[in-house]
């Protein structure tokens, strides 16, 4: 045993490995992974084929079964759910989407003069022509408020309002028949000096794509080329990843015509896809070069890469599948369609990683190294070279410090994580978005003119049974009630069996005085207003639904939790037979969401640096965001644990003393992993950019998360830990050891068993897949 190795002194010569160490160029791998690779390498123009005749099927059946993109929401079991059904079922004659049309006089002036009044008649009348009327493949109004009513008017007579409702739910199909309406409205009105905005639930721009991707790959294209310093190993992970994303883009719109996709889905999909793409070729041709320079042919070198790179990235792909499946828990069925549709990229990726991209190495061979990139010296990739980097010296720094680098950087990642705390969910509503959108402007008009709370009624949903006063009741409960601005007459159907009151809040939708009015309505007006019959009541709209899903979110948390940290765990105690690495792995993992959380917190919620992002305006973090931000966070931070790990276990099981071992693979694997956060980063950062806010929330989340769990907490605080741990990170109980199937992070060697260390008895043979 070396001095340098702290907490190892207990470990006798005996148990140490007695492997002399092999170079990686010296270790041909076995199993059954090696030789599905083997098989790319030596028929690589049968793997290229293959994958065109699959891309090829994917575009048919994309013609023949594919489908749209709609949004669906629905909260099994909840208020929110049981009143929205109550509404489809007995209000037919409501169920379009609804535009509400926004009208504004200069600021100090009044609507009501004649030439702005019959400019604003005039458009209301050109609304209800046969021009704007609904058709059997067009959605159109059937009906248009009238704007200058009692109630549509602000006292100042400023503002004023009218209710467009279209014939159908609007989707993105429907999208020009909405722009037709808001066109028309204001080609008509302008010309008298009047300002028209929009909002409801007509109105939602589509997100936006192409310009966030555009630059995400651009600054890939720096780094793979400081990386590589050649243009063709730089440009084959940028290939890979706008593969890898058009094949997760097909298989989406299959899904989608098999069920309901959110039409955020795509944004996720580019968002995770590119990153994961370039990063997974980007490990798999860094071991490929390595391997080339050490001296193997380009068929052996394309095999060996995929054998041992592309084997962690199976693990890491893994990981990312077992936390999507985890969301099912929350019974949230748009929740766990948004993480399975975000996680097409990784699957793709490491489908084509695994097959193509070792076919298209094999087939390029040396030519991998050409077109260098001027001014730069080229990157020697072999051993002795890579044990001078600056990555190399920053692992032997922190191995020698490890004590005052572990409690430095764990003190500084719990605070950070501590903001977390902070966050309230609920729903960010129209008045959290960028100005430059219609709808904020329109939502900023009726704060201005009717109060805060009318953009965010609260309906009160009665199942009348026989119980006819109860709506009454309810609507008397309500008036004077602390927090309300206002409370309409009881509506009903025309069957008088179901009746709606809404309420008007004097807060903000967003507003957390808003949840408490909710409370309210749910625990003290509707109980006392049903108890003595046998009516029903439902609190709903916005806020109540956000609420629902938060309460649904808080109580399946630790289901989730147990389910992917303890999947995880058994994963790679399997991969990396120690049940020391493999909680090191989730602990780290989750640290790392945490402090992301807290960022977010920080920016989105409390308004720090909030106008780096676009916004100008604070909110609560929207409820579904961090459990499925979550889920894609623990299968990509666990990413890195992967790659890193994978190369020091594979040093230590060659012959390295942990300590070695963890410089070693800091030396292999660090540029890399450090290049390829670098990368995920930017891209994830890049969609900051979008007008939207949710957009806006995952890309600052995701970004921050990757370069912590990158850059701090694996090529930091694990190598210290693992330091001071020494030969003990290597621990697994005989038992779990035996139990555990026999499948390693690292590939099995000719005439070379891999090797698992227990300490509480000698080293053993681990076995082979």
């Amino acid at each position: 045993m070396t001095e340098h190795e702290p907490g190892t002194e207990s470990i006798t010569p005996a148990e140490k490995p007695k492997v002399e160490r092999r170079a990686a160029h010296e270790r041909l791998a076995t199993g059954t992974l090696a030789r599905w690779t083997r098989a790319c390498a030596t028929h690589p123009w049968r793997v290229v084929a293959g994958w065109v005749g699959i891309v090829a099927l994917l575009v048919v059946l994309v013609v023949t079964v594919g489908g749209e993109l709609r949004d669906e929401f629905e909260i099994p079991g909840s208020d929110t759910q049981k009143a929205t059904d109550l509404i489809e079922s007995e209000f037919a004659s409501e169920q379009g989407g609804v535009l509400n049309i926004v009208l504004a006089a200069p600021e100090g002036q009044q609507l009501d003069t004649p030439e702005r009044r019959a400019a604003i008649e005039e458009a209301i009348a050109q609304l209800q022509t046969d021009e704007f009327a609904p058709s059997e493949d067009k959605a159109g109004i059937e009906s248009v408020g009238d704007p200058f009513s009692e109630d549509t008017v602000s006292d100042d007579g400023r503002i004023a309002y009218a209710e467009a409702q279209f014939d159908r739910i609007i989707y993105d199909e429907d999208r020009d028949a909405v722009v037709a309406v808001e066109d028309a409205v204001r080609e008509t009105v302008e010309p008298a000096g009047v300002t028209a905005e929009f909002n409801g639930d007509a109105e939602f721009p589509p997100i936006e794509q192409g310009t966030q991707e555009l630059l995400g790959l651009l600054a890939a294209l720096v780094v793979l080329l400081i990386v590589f310093r050649t243009f063709v190993a730089t440009m084959i992970p940028i290939a890979l990843a706008l593969t890898a994303v058009g094949t997760a883009f097909l298989l989406l719109f299959i899904l989608a015509g098999l069920t309901d996709i959110n039409t955020i889905t795509p944004l996720l999909v580019s968002m995770i896809g590119l990153g994961v793409g370039i990063d997974y070729s980007l490990f798999i041709v860094t071991r490929f070069r390595q391997l080339l320079h050490e001296g193997l042919s380009p068929q052996d070198a394309a095999a060996e890469a995929g054998a041992s790179a592309g084997r962690a990235v199976l693990f890491a792909g893994v990981t990312v599948a077992i936390s999507v499946t985890g969301l099912a828990f929350f019974g949230l069925d748009f929740v766990t369609k948004l993480g399975i549709g975000s996680a097409l990229g990784v699957l793709t990726t490491v489908l084509i990683a695994n097959s193509l991209l070792i076919a298209v190495l094999r087939l390029l061979g040396h030519k991998i190294d050409r077109l260098k990139v001027p001014f730069l010296r080229p990157i020697d990739d072999s051993e002795a070279a890579r044990e001078k980097t600056p990555i190399a010296r920053w692992g032997r720094f922190v191995t020698s410090h490890a004590r005052g680098v572990f409690l430095v950087v764990l003190l500084l990642l719990l605070a950070l994580a501590a903001t977390s705390t902070l966050v309230r969910l609920g729903a960010s509503d129209q008045g959290t978005q960028p100005k430059e959108q219609t709808a904020r402007r329109a939502y900023d008009l009726l704060a201005e003119g009717f109060g805060a709370g009318f953009n965010g009624p609260i309906p009160i949903v009665v199942d009348v049974n026989s119980d006819p006063q109860a709506p009454q009741r309810i609507y008397e409960g309500v008036q004077g009630l602390q927090g309300v601005a206002s409370v309409g007459e009881p509506q009903l159907n025309d069957e008088e069996t179901v009746g709606i009151v809404f309420v008007t809040p004097q807060s903000a939708p967003q507003d957390e005085e808003t949840d408490q009015l909710v409370d309210r309505l749910r625990d003290t007006v509707v109980p006392a207003a049903t108890s003595s019959g046998d009516a029903v009541a439902y609190v709903s709209g916005q806020t109540a639904a956000f609420k629902d899903i938060a309460d649904r979110i808080m109580e399946r948390l630790p289901l989730f939790l147990l389910y992917i940290i303890g999947v995880t765990f058994i994963v790679l105690a399997m991969a990396f037979r120690s049940i020391v690495i493999s909680l090191t792995a989730a602990i780290t993992t989750i640290l790392s969401a945490f402090v992301s959380f807290g960022v977010l917190t920080l920016v989105v919620q409390e308004g720090y640096l909030l106008g780096l992002t676009g916004l100008d305006r604070t909110g609560p973090i929207e409820t579904f965001v961090p459990p499925i931000a979550f889920a894609i966070l623990f299968g990509l931070s666990m990413d890195y644990m992967v790659f890193l790990m994978s190369r020091i276990r594979e040093e230590h099981v060659h012959g390295l003393p942990t300590r070695e071992a963890v410089e070693h693979g800091i030396a292999a694997i660090g540029r890399v992993v450090v290049a390829a956060a670098v990368i995920m980063g930017t891209v994830f950062a890049a969609f900051i950019l979008t007008a939207d806010r949710i957009s806006k929330e995952f890309g600052l989340l995701l970004a921050v998360a990757i370069l912590t769990d990158a850059l701090i907490v694996r090529m930091t605080l694990v190598p210290a830990f693992l330091t001071l741990m020494g030969e003990k990170s290597w621990y697994i109980p005989r038992w779990l050891d035996r139990l555990l199937p026999k499948v390693t992070i690292e590939a099995p060697h000719d005439a070379e068993a891999p090797r698992a260390i227990d300490i509480e008895g000698a080293a053993e043979p681990v076995g082979r897949s």
